[in-house]
């Protein structure tokens, strides 16, 4: 197909409860079956495969939701399914999110026979007391089992934290960071808390009945993540995540590189390259919408359309900031025909908040700390080139 690999996000959309943090396509009641869900996840892989036949598979990733929920017969026929349609590259990842708890983790030697060969758990916190708060259903005890037996099956285990909790110190989260530095097993993400509209928290927040740390503060947290974390060779390589070198997210750097990825299941998005263009897709998010969809259509999609060559800048450059690498500017002008002027990244340089180095662009300590604005300036300031590369000039220019 000349787009090179493809990467498969499945997405589950059910979960034993609500997240008051959380804004993802989730569900605590089903309104499918597990089982119209399975046979509708295979329709929607047959769909996609007449479009993609013969690229090779980097990745699958199964999110949610909460995927640990699924029965291993179910996940096994998924990746069956995948195997008979796309040829997998030989250090194929396939990752599964997981919660830990203590039934969900007595599933994850089904899961590795039936050819998982990562899991993500989502810990959230080492505290009895923030698990509560962040309305997760398991204890800090059961995490730390869940860690456990997932290390007797599986090689590469990574686990999630959300720090800049309400009332947190830096005290308090160097020793719980310190202990899931011990925990970890080469790769960690760290995310600090976020209050997003549509949330429980969201609600609290506005009316004044939940506060967050100051930017000041969140900066300290996240000046001090950094540091623990580079100090036990677990640099970041994403502005959340962490890992030592080679056991970074093949799936996520597919996204952050701004490869192409298919999504299968309720709300999955999806970035598709087809003849030389860029598709944008995504599925209706009600699950027995979707699944109505699927049965009369072949797939859920609701959205499918071409994206313009500056809106593919514009999404490079969102993803691209956001990793350690940077963004290697010459790749984005010769997909896209866009790069940003020296006009916007001269004075960025300046005040430090960037630095390039031939043709990669990368935001600084001090600009990932102000990584949106950062992006919105950078993408505001994109130009259409029909010829070299606007930075391709020495950094004298500047």
């Amino acid at each position: 197909m000349g787009a090179g690999p493809l990467a498969i996000y499945i997405h589950w959309p059910f979960c034993q409860s609500k997240c008051p943090y959380c804004d993802f396509n989730s569900y605590a009641r089903r309104t499918i079956s597990e089982e119209q869900y399975l046979e509708a996840a295979l329709s929607e892989l047959d769909h996609y495969a007449a479009e993609t036949r013969g690229r090779p598979l980097s990745s699958i990733f199964f999110g949610g939701g909460t995927p640990s929920l699924m029965m291993p017969h179910t996940v096994g026929e998924l990746l069956d399914k995948i195997a008979a349609l796309w040829p997998l590259e030989s250090a194929c990842e396939i990752t599964l999110e997981a919660n830990p708890s203590s039934v969900e983790s007595d599933r994850f030697e089904g899961y590795r026979i039936a050819g998982v060969n990562r899991v993500s758990l989502g810990v959230q916190s080492l505290s009895d007391e923030q698990l509560r708060f962040l309305g997760r259903l398991h204890t800090a005890a059961e995490a730390r089992q869940a860690l456990e037996v997932a290390g007797r099956y599986f090689e590469r285990i990574s686990f999630d934290l959300i720090y800049a909790r309400p009332g947190q110190t830096e005290f308090e989260w160097r020793s719980e960071l310190r202990e899931a530095l011990a925990l970890a097993r080469r790769h960690l993400s760290l995310y600090q808390l976020t209050i997003e509209p549509e949330t429980a928290f969201f609600d609290l927040y506005r009316r004044g009945k939940l506060r967050v740390p100051g930017a000041d503060l969140s900066a300290d947290l996240y000046t001090l993540t950094q540091e623990m974390c580079e100090a036990v060779g677990l640099p970041a390589y994403e502005v959340s995540n962490h890992a030592a070198p080679g056991q970074e997210s093949r799936h996520n750097l597919t996204y952050w590189r701004y490869g192409d990825y298919l999504g299968i299941g309720p709300g999955a998005h999806g970035r598709l390259t087809i003849g030389g263009r860029k598709y944008a897709t995504a599925a209706e998010k009600a699950p027995a919408a979707w699944y109505a969809k699927v049965n009369e259509c072949g797939s859920g999609c609701e959205e499918h359309f071409e994206l313009h060559p500056r809106q593919q800048a514009e999404e490079a450059v969102l993803m691209g900031l956001r990793l350690r690498e940077g963004l290697d500017l010459a790749a984005l002008s010769a997909k896209t025909g866009f790069s940003p002027t020296l006009q916007v990244i001269a004075p960025l340089e300046e005040g430090d908040l960037l630095r390039r180095d031939g043709d990669w662009l990368r935001a600084t300590m001090q600009g990932r700390l102000v990584l949106n604005a950062l992006v919105e300036a950078i993408a505001a300031g994109l130009e259409e080139r029909a010829g070299s590369l606007v930075l391709s000039d020495s950094r004298s220019e500047s």
